[in-house]
């Protein structure tokens, strides 16, 4: 076995990933985890609610490569083995109802997409708003020291002008 072999094998504590952990992070897709605050408290919410990540859970598989490989062997089977002559009306029938279910889900997954961006947009708006009020105590502050530099100046200009 090559060192690269082993290096893709291993992980970060040394120990080896097993065949199907590998095959998982393959066909599935790893969601990253959030690192913006508003996100986390957000994912954090989400999870709480177990409509929520049975919602996820489907929507994540029926996203990734195992889907459709799953997909692609059951057809085959089904074809294959004969289970119905042709037109194929029941399974028609059943991937019609499975895709009703899985358009609910892409539309709970868009409603989820839209609140994250909800909850950025509304972080952002945050940060405009103090943002902005720092620009204005700075503005203020500005205009504290130019008015002292001009006291200063005068103050100078009367103390050292000509005396006579």
């Amino acid at each position: 076995m090559s060192t690269n072999a082993t290096a893709e094998d291993a992980t970060s504590n040394g120990h080896r990933t097993s065949r199907a952990y590998r095959l998982r992070t393959g066909l599935l897709p790893i969601q990253p985890h959030p690192v913006n605050p508003a996100l986390i408290r957000d994912a954090e919410q989400r999870a709480a609610n177990v409509q929520n990540r049975i919602a996820d859970r489907i929507t994540a598989f029926s996203g990734s490569m195992a889907f459709v490989y799953l997909h692609v062997i059951w057809f085959a089977c089904w074809i294959g083995f004969g289970v119905e002559k042709y037109p194929f009306g029941l399974l028609t029938m059943i991937v019609s109802l499975e895709a009703i279910f899985l358009s609910t889900f892409v539309m709970i997954s868009q409603n989820r997409a839209d609140a994250k961006r909800q909850v950025l947009a509304d972080e952002q708006w945050k940060t405009v708003q103090e943002e902005d009020q720092q620009n204005e105590d700075l503005l203020a502050l500005s205009r504290q020291i130019l008015e002292l530099t001009r006291e200063v100046h005068e103050h100078y200009r009367s103390d050292s002008g000509p005396r006579g």
